[in-house]
């Protein structure tokens, strides 16, 4: 497969760079700067300047994106709108890495993890401006997308195991009662996804 990574030079992107490679795709990184990810090609360009010609003739575009300042947050629901735009115009599956806070904690979905009391009000912001990037998206029958969220401990450190569960809207944890993936088994996931190119405008959950 060709894959491109938006934001490769991060923590989650890179990790997506290296476990694509690993599985013999073809892989371009979209940086803003310099390259820093193993990707042996690279698209210099702002998140929002991608075009439409540059993505065409890949089967695969994930978006590592994340910004944490307060003024950048509104950039999860533009890039992603923008993305879905050119996903829309060239047909590239679009993959979104997102968070855990819009999980549904309840079977009937009405309630949120981020609106319980045991979310941690300081990244409720973040949850928040995710929550819309994902309901905003679920209003595009035009684009080919699939929003992915990590378990609530999302640990950027942690070892690959090589063993994952793909699940869906609803938070879930393991046998040990506990909601974690690492960084490097979360890319060996999203990774899986893209070859398997279903799940078309869903969004699930992967945790160990």
């Amino acid at each position: 497969m060709k894959i491109a990574v938006v934001a490769a030079n991060g923590k989650a992107g890179s990790k997506i760079v290296d476990e694509a490679i690993a599985r013999g795709h073809e892989v371009t990184a979209i940086v803003r700067g310099e390259n820093r990810s193993h990707a042996p090609e690279a698209i210099i360009t702002d998140i929002l300047d991608i075009t439409a010609e540059q993505i065409s003739g890949f089967d695969a575009l994930i978006d590592a994106f994340g910004a944490y300042a307060e003024d950048q947050l509104p950039l999860h629901d533009a890039s992603a709108q923008h993305l879905a735009d050119l996903s829309a115009a060239t047909g590239v599956h679009f993959y979104v890495v997102g968070g855990a806070g819009s999980l549904f904690v309840d079977p009937e979905h009405t309630t949120q993890l981020l609106d319980t009391d045991a979310f941690p009000a300081e990244f409720r912001p973040l949850a928040d401006a995710q929550r819309k990037q994902l309901a905003n998206l679920r209003g595009r029958t035009d684009a080919t997308w699939t929003f992915v969220s990590p378990a609530i401990e999302f640990l950027a450190d942690g070892e690959k195991t090589g063993s994952y569960e793909i699940a869906g809207e609803e938070l879930s944890f393991n046998e040990d009662g506990k909601s974690q993936v690492s960084y490097a088994d979360f890319a060996s996931a999203i990774v899986h996804l893209a070859e398997d190119g279903g799940h078309v405008r869903e969004r699930v959950s992967v945790r160990w």
